[in-house]
């Protein structure tokens, strides 16, 4: 299919589609004149990447799990590891912003954003 069809499909724009072309996360053989021609199996996968996004991946932590998923005999268990392991990195990062937190806290009307209260 087209890059207009496949963006139609995936309520993407042609420039997010040439975007995810050109890192790799899709791929396209070109016609004989020259247009962009994307397998069937485009739609889907944009789908995933869109949702994957939503859920926190990064486009390339996207495009090595996808290649991991494709590979894998169990997807299902596959995915349930991923979203193991990035929620261990989200439950880490906010432990981190709550200590950034407590810690702004604390400086709250000392007069100095470099002072903490009580120090």
């Amino acid at each position: 299919m087209r890059i207009g069809e496949l963006a139609a499909r995936t309520g993407l724009s042609r420039d997010t589609v040439r975007f995810y072309e050109k890192v790799g996360l899709v791929e396209s053989r070109r016609s004989a004149n020259g247009y962009r021609d994307f397998p069937p199996g485009a739609v889907e996968w944009l789908h995933y990447v869109r949702t994957a996004q939503t859920l926190g991946f990064s486009l390339a932590e996207i495009a090595r799990t996808g290649e991991e998923l494709r590979g894998a005999p169990d997807t299902a268990e596959a995915l349930s590891a991923l979203f193991e392991e990035k929620i261990r990195v989200v439950d880490a990062r906010m432990a981190e912003l709550a200590a950034l937190r407590n810690d702004l806290a604390e400086r709250v009307g000392t007069g100095c954003p470099l002072a903490a209260a009580g120090r």
